[in-house]
């Protein structure tokens, strides 16, 4: 992966992708159902309305370790949603993504999950990087294990994955 680490600025690039800090204004344009011309036809998705829900919410989802757009370096557009959720407190922190329908299939939402992963584990006092998915979803398990997270524990509905300093350098 060719990526900018440590990033200069908030911006993560890696080859094909930018990952940059939602804005106050693009925001209240998936709240208020605004149609902003750097958007893929099918952004936002569902799941990037409830990210901008809380975003309104918690603003410091905003910061530089928090929630970002997922745009296409080729194209200019954005086409998903990926980010950090509040440290518990404990050295881990969980991630959340998504990308719309018509950038699925081509590798995005893994190249940006590896991205905020090894940012993530820049971030003062994080030494774990989680995240959950559902298992009637195999293409999003794919995508964390693909990542470099490796399952360790979940449910019935919900598997968990997770990912260290240690564990991506023995990658």
């Amino acid at each position: 992966m060719s990526s900018s680490f440590p990033p200069a600025g908030t911006d993560l690039t890696t080859g094909r992708l930018l990952l940059r800090p939602w804005t106050a204004e693009e925001v209240g344009a998936v709240l208020g159902g605004g149609r902003p011309a750097h958007w893929a036809e099918d952004f936002p998705a569902e799941g990037d309305r409830v990210i901008a829900g809380y975003l309104a919410e918690h603003p410091e989802g905003l910061g530089e370790y928090g929630q970002r757009q997922i745009v296409e370096r080729s194209s200019g557009l954005v086409v998903g949603a990926i980010g950090l959720f509040r440290p518990s407190g404990d050295g881990t922190v969980e991630f959340g993504y998504g990308v719309v329908a018509s950038r699925r299939g081509r590798g995005y939402a893994t190249e940006a999950a590896r991205a905020i992963v090894a940012f993530a584990l820049t971030a003062p006092g994080v030494h774990t990087v989680c995240a959950g998915v559902e298992l009637p979803n195999p293409a999003s398990v794919r995508v964390l294990e693909k990542a470099g997270l490796r399952r360790w524990g979940g449910d019935a509905t919900v598997a968990r994955f997770r990912a260290t300093a240690a564990d991506l350098a023995r990658e």
